[in-house]
């Protein structure tokens, strides 16, 4: 399997940058029921207590609170379209990132700084002050030069690895939804 090399993914930036600030639909909406495992539902429904109802995240969160519970701050994840675009090189034989969320939507810093409220469906998403860097999983399955291009110094405040949030209300997120900041 071909990873896709820094000069693709430095040329892709201004595509990624181009994405709609506000407004952008859901392409792809992803359920991780356990590890390595994804489902592509057309809804899932989200809960400030619990994340993605059914989730893997309650049981096994890559970040947790002092008290060992799972950090509600990376409850739901959203990564650029035109970043899963580039990275994802074989739709077929590459596991899905699974990210919550697939969107064309300007996830940096600048459009969405920590505490943006975004509207999805009936739910509102909270924008935390986490950076995702991306784990050792996406290195193995997207390439070093993906890994290092979402760590890049000048690519940390695009959020090039995906925008993290919490849930603010509880709600319903279908495909197709648009992403609003309110």
């Amino acid at each position: 399997m071909g990873f896709v090399d820094r000069a693709t993914l430095d040329a892709a930036v201004p595509n990624i940058l181009a994405a709609p600030q506000s407004k952008a639909g859901i392409d792809i909406l992803c359920f991780r029921p356990d590890f390595g495992q994804r489902t592509f539902p057309d809804q899932i429904t989200v809960r400030r207590d619990g994340g993605i109802v059914g989730e893997r995240w309650l049981k096994a969160p890559w970040m947790k609170l002092p008290d060992g519970s799972p950090d509600p701050s990376i409850q739901i994840s959203i990564l650029a379209a035109a970043v899963y675009e580039v990275v994802v090189v074989d739709k077929h034989t590459m596991l899905h990132p699974g990210d919550t969320i697939i969107s064309d939507l300007d996830c940096s810093e600048q459009n969405m700084p920590a505490g943006t409220l975004l509207r999805a469906g009936t739910a509102v998403l909270q924008v935390s002050g986490v950076f995702n860097t991306a784990c050792v999983k996406w290195k193995a399955r997207y390439g070093k030069p993906a890994y290092d291009w979402v760590n890049a110094a000048q690519n940390r405040p695009l959020r090039l690895r995906g925008l993290l949030c919490r849930v603010s209300q509880d709600g319903v997120i279908g495909k197709r939804d648009d992403i609003i900041k309110i």
